[in-house]
């Protein structure tokens, strides 16, 4: 919705939004831009009438804003509705769906097509290093964009993806999450579907050729030609990455069976390698040359609060990830292990994603942590499910007493990683003060 702010001002529209429990780095971006944001919901944030109310999926009726522009009669959409209708229209988008690594892998298409020249248009979750913005308009043709399998709007139940009609689509991964609106896997794999089936024939779908859910939703019907990727060994896929360090700072880049490049960067994780042979495989459909998009990607510098660095102090690194789900938890905690090695890493996980706060994932949270020399999960007092334990994993309730045990327990060296979806409480700069004092 940030993004979408950024857009229609870029537009010419005047713009104002309403949010409640904002946190940095969206509410900043918006501030720097000059659209005035509205902490909370109420009828005197629509004053004077708006033109059009663009209605995000997190809101439903009751919410007494949403209340009164029912009862104002007043003009409204969805984002994707607006987004497709404003912007995509007449656009080649290249969209990017998955349980994973959606915004990374759309930050990275949309910094290969700038590099070839073409300044795409783009709408993604987080702030691209590379851009310092979510959104832009860019130039004609290209729109990349962050495809998100969650509902539109409460007066539009399909998934946001549905509305943008891309030419190009990259199928990320699947699995099981949004357990809020969907009741089990195949219910997101039906959406998965329906989003195949707008994908026009001479378009292009890049999926991975190792992921049997998508394997799954793509029997169920598919009628554009399919790219698949794949790490060496895994599968005979039509793109390929060879790793030449196992943290994935270094690997080769094939196109059918081919060497197109190699790539050094300062990312870390197979994840990031997998994400990046889609980036690749997308471009190379606009018309980019894979050698040049490998070249590109050496420059990509990740996205805000994917396994950012945000200080070091007295030799503590501290890290802000954007965690949501145990498979992207697990695989962000053995990239950086691949990395540092030996030293210690102590993990600092809020289960907040909307699926992880109903206790889908207790099961399994402990073991998405096992890279961690040990690890604190907060778990607050109205949390009505308990983690499974595990020999490495400390349950705490206060996030001043994670705070005082951090301060106690962290010593030179170590990589101290806080994992959440949301703002946590602001403790990133509450331990970085208390590591401060420590001596």
């Amino acid at each position: 919705m940030g993004g979408l702010a950024l857009m229609a001002r870029e537009l010419g529209h005047r713009v104002t939004g309403s949010d409640q429990n904002v946190y940095p780095p969206m509410c900043t971006q918006l501030e720097e831009q000059g659209i005035v944001l509205h902490k909370g919901y109420e009828a005197p944030n629509l004053e004077p009438r708006p033109d059009l109310v663009v209605i995000g999926n997190a809101l439903s009726r009751g919410n007494p804003e949403v209340e009164a522009v029912l009862n104002q009669g007043l003009p409204y959409t969805s984002g994707p509705r607006w987004l497709y209708e404003a912007v995509l229209k007449d656009r080649w988008v290249l969209a990017v769906a998955g349980t994973h690594g959606k915004t990374t892998t759309a930050s990275m298409l949309a910094w290969v097509l700038e590099c070839a020249g073409v300044r795409p248009g783009f709408l993604v979750g987080g702030i691209p290093l590379n851009f310092g913005v979510s959104a832009r308009l860019g130039q004609a043709p290209y729109f990349v964009v962050e495809a998100d399998e969650y509902d539109t709007a409460f007066f539009d139940k399909r998934s946001k993806f549905l509305h943008y009609l891309p030419r190009t689509a990259i199928l990320n991964n699947l699995e099981y999450d949004h357990a809020d609106i969907f009741p089990d896997l195949h219910a997101i794999q039906k959406q998965f579907h329906h989003l195949v089936r707008t994908v026009p024939g001479n378009g292009l779908i890049i999926a991975p050729a190792t992921d049997a859910n998508l394997a799954e939703t793509l029997r169920m019907g598919c009628w554009t030609r399919l790219e698949t990727t794949s790490l060496k060994g895994e599968a005979n896929s039509y793109w390929q990455a060879r790793l030449l360090r196992p943290d994935g700072a270094v690997f080769e880049v094939c196109k059918g069976g081919g060497l197109r490049g190699t790539v050094h960067w300062d990312l870390t994780g197979v994840h990031n390698v997998r994400n990046a042979l889609a980036a690749v495989a997308a471009a190379c459909h606009a018309g980019v040359e894979p050698e040049r998009a490998v070249a590109a990607l050496c420059g990509f510098k990740s996205v805000k609060r994917r396994l950012e660095v945000r200080a070091v102090v007295n030799g503590v690194t501290l890290y802000d990830d954007f965690a949501h789900h145990p498979t992207a938890i697990a695989s962000t905690l053995e990239g950086l292990r691949a990395k540092v090695g030996e030293e210690r890493i102590i993990a600092v996980l809020e289960p907040r994603s909307n699926t992880m706060k109903l206790g889908v994932h207790a099961h399994s949270l402990a073991d998405s942590l096992k890279a961690a020399d040990f690890a604190i999960v907060y778990q607050p007092p109205e949390q009505d499910w308990e983690i499974y334990p595990a020999e490495n994993v400390h349950i705490m309730a206060s996030l001043d007493a994670i705070i005082a045990k951090l301060a106690r327990e962290t010593h030179s060296g170590d990589h101290l990683v806080f994992m959440s979806n949301g703002g946590f409480g602001g403790i990133h700069g509450k331990a970085e003060e208390a590591l401060r004092k420590k001596r």
